[in-house]
């Protein structure tokens, strides 16, 4: 998965441990949810007395404060209505925003909507470049662009280079939301994390809504309050786990696993779902640990048998340092189940098949280690990016899901195509450029970096530039899924969102996680400090 020098989060542990317990509110859960739920009709009537651009704009504002699943109904109703109707508008930005906002949703929109604000020769008109609002909501709106369309990868350069020309000109929270764009577009920023800054610049907007504001930061609190319980419960299972399988040469990474599982969901019905995939992020670490820094060729090969076979018996095969995580990770799985209603209780099966896969690639890249083999750039990404753990992530994000965790979107998921490929491959590379950026440690097995030069005999420049196309075409196959499998898009949609952590996790080629001091002070606000109201 990453790389395997990956010092604690001790820091953000303690964070959340010492600072909760004396958090006092200054409203009770039971008034705060009295009044979110007042705002929430209040703000379910602004649907029904809107002209389309401006329920456009309210989806839009719903959406950047993380509070848009609560009008779940409302939002459909507009968005199949505005796709379906004309939207005649003269205006860059409602015109980027339509098409931004009905493409993430998995509406298929042309970008010939774009035809008007260009002259015959394709190149947009003079006037357009005297619009930062327009530019900054094109700029994003083409970052969902799917495999072949040249033009709206020419619209991202030419908006990104006219919106650098006036960076310094604009005003806040304008300029704030220009330079956030410029260095990560919206389509691929974290919900929870645009949140954060947009409340705060929100009251700002000409025509912002006081009522939806107030609901935003009221919403953001009573759901801060259930994941730090969510956070303390899994810190607890995680110690006991840690005390008794006894694996201390595994990374002690909770409060990442339960933040990696946040990224895929962070709404209120999603708690059993959360906790299952934290605790199998944390399964991950503790076995690509195992793999990479303790067990020798052999006891790799025993540790896959083992868990190939899936059964107590096997415990015979493994070394006595094996023997106790082997059998917790089989009374894990079983505790997934018991959790499980009778009808979903054979999701379990899909998320053991997907460990064994990822352990037969684990087992491959110990082989290619312990025999200094450096493999082929094709063969390397086809393994590695399995190692990453992002495919047996996707499947088991469904497995606590309800209705969503159907049989197809779990057999999809254990699959490994499109978007689940894409997801696989942005996190192997994005850590690969960060682990080559920082230097290989002496567990590491080759990167793709490393054998796409010692492949093609290139300079590491031209390497990291074909990985980074690599990661924008893998960026392509994820938008695609959201037209190509309508019937799969509510799963799609959360393999998404894992994908959109890895920019957050690898931010500047950096590892989050490795170098966790950028990473704490959003674990901070995110779960332990609440919005002031």
């Amino acid at each position: 998965m990453a790389s395997h020098d990956a010092i604690t989060t001790a820091t953000a542990t303690a964070a959340v441990s010492e600072v909760a317990p004396v958090f006092h509110p200054t409203m009770s859960e039971e008034r705060m949810t009295e009044r979110s739920n007042q705002l929430k009709e209040k703000i379910i009537g602004l649907f029904s007395c809107s002209a389309i651009v401006e329920q456009l704009y309210l989806v839009d504002t719903l959406q950047h404060l993380s509070v848009d699943q609560h009008f779940h109904e409302q939002i459909d109703s507009t968005l199949r209505s505005t796709h379906a109707g004309e939207f005649n508008s003269s205006s860059l930005h409602d015109v980027a925003l339509r098409f931004r906002i009905l493409r993430q949703q998995g509406f298929w929109v042309s970008p010939d909507v774009f035809s008007k604000f260009k002259d015959e020769d394709g190149a947009f008109h003079v006037n357009v470049t005297n619009d930062p609002r327009g530019l900054l909501s094109l700029y994003n709106a083409a970052y969902l662009f799917i495999h072949g369309e040249t033009e709206l990868e020419e619209s991202i350069s030419f908006a990104r280079r006219h919106l650098e020309s006036m960076e310094g000109k604009l005003e806040y929270p304008l300029a704030e939301q220009v330079r956030r764009a410029l260095h990560l577009p919206l389509p691929r920023t974290l919900k929870r994390v645009e949140a954060l800054h947009y409340m705060s610049e929100y009251k700002q907007e000409p025509m912002h809504n006081s009522s939806i504001l107030e609901f935003a930061k009221l919403d953001f609190n009573l759901l801060q309050r259930l994941h730090l319980k969510e956070l303390k419960a899994l810190s607890r299972w995680w110690k006991n786990l840690y005390r008794e399988v006894g694996l201390n040469y595994s990374r002690d990474r909770v409060v990442e696993c339960y933040f990696w599982a946040y990224t895929a969901y962070y709404e209120k019905e999603y708690t059993h779902a959360r906790m299952i995939l934290a605790k199998i992020i944390a399964i991950i670490i503790m076995t690509d640990d195992t793999y990479d820094v303790r067990a020798t060729l052999v006891e790799c090969k025993q540790l896959n048998e083992a868990i190939q076979r899936w059964e107590e018996s096997a415990t015979s095969l493994l070394p006595e340092y094996l023997q106790k995580f082997y059998l917790k990770l089989m009374s894990t799985f079983k505790e997934f189940e018991d959790e499980l209603k009778p009808d979903e209780k054979y999701r379990v099966a899909f998320s053991t098949k997907a460990f064994q896969i990822l352990s037969n690639n684990y087992l491959q890249e110990a082989e290619w280690f312990h025999q200094n083999h450096k493999p082929r750039f094709n063969d390397q990404v086809k393994v590695s990016s399995v190692c990453s753990g992002g495919p047996w992530v996707c499947v088991g994000l469904l497995v606590g899901m309800g209705d969503t965790a159907t049989k197809e979107a779990l057999e999809w998921a254990l699959g490994c195509t499109d978007a689940v490929r894409a997801c696989a491959e942005v996190t192997r590379f994005m850590n690969d450029l960060a682990s080559f950026k920082r230097g290989k440690n002496k567990n590491d097995v080759a990167s793709s970096v490393e054998c796409y030069i010692s492949e093609y005999g290139v300079a590491s420049e031209v390497a990291i530039a074909k990985i980074g196309s690599l990661i924008e075409d893998a960026w392509k196959t994820t938008n695609q899924a959201r037209f190509e499998l309508p019937e799969l898009l509510p799963a799609v949609q959360r393999v998404a969102n894992i994908t959109i952590s890895m920019p957050f996790m690898y931010d500047d080629k950096t590892d989050a996680f490795t170098f966790s001091s950028r990473l704490e002070g959003t674990i901070k606000r995110l779960f332990v400090n609440p919005i002031e109201l």
